[in-house]
């Protein structure tokens, strides 16, 4: 199972998204950015690595939210996600097909990952009743 974190990252009262790029696993679907964790390696320092990586911008973590396993055809993981918000950089996508902020309710609509959806349901609630 791939132990994988992701970062729902909040700025200015919207929600960075990115779209998986055609040539990647489950082409062309949304999902919250972030990637596997190494080995000896914090679901912390994780996330801090790959959103370096991936979008050139630097994170803080505000909290975590449930994690989710999932079982897709061939494999499977174990995603574990976080709240964060925007700390420095400037966004540039390495890997995604493009990578969007969006207003929180409209987060529903897009087409997810299945894994994420239930850290789209989560997140969503979370801000409905804050």
């Amino acid at each position: 199972m791939l132990q994988v974190t992701c970062a729902i990252i909040e700025h200015a009262n919207k929600v960075l998204i990115c779209q998986r790029s055609a040539s990647m696993k489950l082409p062309l679907k949304w999902e919250f950015p972030g990637g596997k964790i190494e080995a000896g390696e914090s679901k912390e320092d994780c996330l801090f690595r790959e959103i370096k990586e991936e979008l050139n911008i630097d994170i803080a973590i505000a909290g975590a939210l449930t994690m989710v396993e999932h079982y897709y055809p061939g494999f499977s993981i174990r995603l574990y996600p976080f709240v964060c918000r925007l700390t420095a950089g400037e966004l540039k996508p390495a890997e995604h097909a493009q990578a969007i902020w969006v207003d929180v309710m409209e987060l529903p609509k897009y087409d997810w990952a299945e894994a994420d959806l239930p850290i789209v349901s989560e997140y969503c609630l979370r801000r409905l009743f804050k």
